[in-house]
């Protein structure tokens, strides 16, 4: 999951020397030493596998989480075509909770410089576990507005479409702006969007509002109505 501030470390997320242990995680275990034995070949299907165990965990311990990013769209019925890491969606104030309770499950819980998130790796793959999402601290409601789907035989929370998206929009900057990985996205879940609702969120910056407007030249969305007006008669 990418925030505008990425951009300068696109090439640096999977570089584990690169973070900080979290407060009581003796360090990431060798690589030789990580249980790969059992990991498909496949990518996709390592990434769900990933996906299911921590979800699992998350949902045994009964903390509040959604699962988000490519295998929450994979989930709503996109493409199998998975991203290099598994996001889930956390609560700040949950933060080290959920942390201790993936070390006592066995995964190693990074503190990365960014403070947005913290980072585990889970049979090999990368994990986020975000509580920001474009600057706005992951809340009680969004959370609530997930819904219980099946993951690859594992039910659990996953982000609305809608929130989704917004996430993907509300980032959107001069700095970073790659509409050509969000329109897949756009197009596989347009049936399950409130676009109404995205256009009153998002429509005014002008990022998000160029977005829209490709959408409806490829006709994935309809036109937007003319903005409501006074009437010129005035009260009579």
């Amino acid at each position: 999951m990418r925030q505008p501030a990425d951009d300068h470390t696109t090439g640096r997320r999977s570089d584990v020397r690169e973070l900080r242990p979290a407060p009581g995680d003796r360090g990431p275990l060798p690589r030789r030493e990580a249980p790969h034995e059992d990991l498909p070949l496949d990518r996709n299907q390592a990434i769900l596998q990933a996906a299911k165990q921590v979800g699992s965990t998350l949902k045994k311990a009964e903390h509040p989480f959604a699962l988000a990013g490519s295998v929450a769209v994979y989930a709503h019925g996109g493409t199998q075509n998975l991203q290099h890491d598994v996001d889930f969606c956390i609560r700040p104030e949950d933060a080290d909770a959920v942390a201790a309770t993936l070390r006592r499950a066995g995964l190693t819980v990074y503190t990365p410089p960014e403070d947005w998130l913290l980072k585990a790796d889970c049979l090999g793959q990368q994990v986020d576990l975000i509580f920001e999402l474009a600057h706005e601290p992951v809340t009680t409601e969004l959370l609530a507005r997930a819904r219980d789907l099946s993951v690859d035989s594992v039910l659990m929370p996953v982000l609305s479409p809608t929130d989704l998206l917004h996430g993907l929009l509300a980032a959107f900057s001069e700095h970073h702006c790659d509409f050509g990985a969000v329109l897949p996205i756009a197009r596989t879940l347009r049936e399950k969007i409130d676009w109404a609702a995205l256009r009153r969120d998002c429509g005014d910056d002008p990022m998000p509002a160029a977005f829209f407007y490709v959408l409806e030249r490829l006709e994935i969305i309809p036109p937007a109505g003319p903005p409501a007006t006074a009437s010129k008669e005035g009260p009579r």
